[in-house]
């Protein structure tokens, strides 16, 4: 096995995690262009809750004493020079016409030319359509470096498979899918993975491969919930409760249970477009996928609409009521606010004139400010009237809320999540 120094290239929910557990047996440096981001880890701070602070000790502590192995930070990219094995786990975003956004990922192989040397190997862990990397990656560290690609430097591709706010399925203990620009070279990126991951690993044949097992992982999942949301809009106009219809047809053992809610976050949301882009590059019109990216991005509206006419029916007046909406991050009990479709709930309120508060315990009011221009409340006031109660994230804290209050007091309590006491709700997904 070759003497592996790595270099983690972006510090977020998918690097930190990645860069502490190789830092352990490696020399590592954790690289960010954020200054602010590795300030914060250099301090033993992580704003996302993902990391393992007592591993991050570890590990940081090792390089103070042992120059061979151990993490350290830097926004200086100068430093990555002295490593040979880049790992690039930067973010790929869609844009506002739900096309792929590549300016992460170009301006990192932009800068891993500049830094690159011969036999040096970049793994991309990003996730992409298949032939991203060989095809739009890989052309930009050549150009930039002068080097020759499979000849001077070689790539690798293994996709990410963090679950934000899991505290069990952790990097470890989830099977690593690899795979390598040359036979050789997929043997290196499968040891080295290895050497990490206790619940072992996957040598796919290809790149390409690669690629396209991570995005099809959730494609499928969008797709099939995409489904159950279908059916909660369809058994709303039936009058029938969709979460009752799931129990009863879950009895059987090959029935799969997933629930109706919104499809938000970093990767289910995104990863389709980007391989409905790549089939439409190649003269094929994905209609599956894309109709499970048009039914799940109508839940926020359908949800929005169905709390103003529970409105009107307690006879509320509209314009100038006030609505308040427990969650604002993608998912419960993690404070991931990336592509959360709760402000889209919150947008279509605002618009019919509703005054709506945000509260959430576990979002940074900074970040939803700077990310949605949203102003969330730090603290709920018991005190004051609402005309409507969303709960729209599962959070733990939420589960001790007094809903019979406010229902009392005339509100009318919406559950996105179908986990309050029904006896509280007026409606639910």
């Amino acid at each position: 096995m070759r003497d592996f120094k790595i270099a983690v290239i972006g510090l977020g929910y998918v690097g930190l995690p990645l860069a502490i557990e190789f830092g352990k047996k490696y020399k590592v440096l954790g690289f960010d262009i954020n200054k602010s981001r590795v300030e914060e880890l250099q301090k033993g701070f992580d704003h996302t809750l993902e990391a393992d602070l007592d591993g991050m000790l570890e590990a940081t502590s090792l390089r103070k004493f042992n120059s061979e192995s151990g993490l350290s930070f830097s926004s200086n990219e100068e430093d990555l020079k002295d490593y040979n094995t880049y790992i690039v786990t930067v973010p790929t975003p869609i844009n506002k016409f739900n096309m792929p956004d590549l300016n992460p990922l170009i301006k990192a192989s932009q800068m891993l030319g500049r830094v690159i040397s011969k036999g040096d190997i970049t793994i991309y862990e990003s996730t992409t359509y298949p032939g991203c990397t060989e095809e739009d990656c890989v052309p930009e560290i050549e150009k930039v470096s002068g080097l020759t690609f499979n000849k001077d430097f070689f790539a690798g591709y293994s996709p990410e498979r963090i679950n934000p706010g899991d505290k069990i399925n952790t990097l470890t203990k989830i099977k690593k899918v690899t795979s390598g620009s040359t036979p050789e070279i997929a043997d290196q990126v499968d040891d080295l993975y290895a050497s990490i991951i206790t619940a072992g690993t996957h040598k796919a044949p290809s790149l390409k491969v690669a690629e396209a097992s991570k995005i099809i992982e959730n494609a499928q999942r969008d797709v099939n919930i995409s489904f159950v949301n279908e059916l909660a809009l369809i058994f709303d106009k039936v009058g029938i409760d969709t979460n009752d219809v799931l129990d009863a047809a879950g009895t059987k053992w090959n029935f799969l249970k997933y629930r109706p809610g919104l499809v938000g976050g970093h990767c289910i949301s995104v990863d389709p477009y980007y391989l409905a882009s790549k089939a439409e590059s190649l003269g094929y019109v994905p209609q599956v996928i894309l109709s499970g990216r048009h039914v799940n991005n109508s839940i926020a509206p359908f949800i929005a609409n169905k709390v103003l006419k529970l409105m009107i029916h307690k006879t509320h007046t509209i314009k100038g009521s006030k609505v308040l909406i427990l969650g604002v991050t993608f998912k419960e009990n993690c404070p991931d606010i990336r592509n959360t479709k709760v402000i889209d709930i919150y947008n279509e309120l605002c618009e019919f004139g509703l005054h709506v508060d945000v509260y959430d315990p576990w979002a940074s009011a900074e970040e939803v400010k700077h990310e949605y221009g949203v102003d969330i409340i730090s603290e709920l006031d018991e005190t004051k009237k609402y005309h409507a109660v969303l709960l729209s994230v599962a959070h733990d804290e939420f589960k001790s809320f007094d809903f019979e209050a406010y229902h009392k007091a005339g509100a009318v309590i919406f559950d996105a999540k179908a986990v309050v006491d029904r006896q509280w709700v007026d409606g639910r997904l």
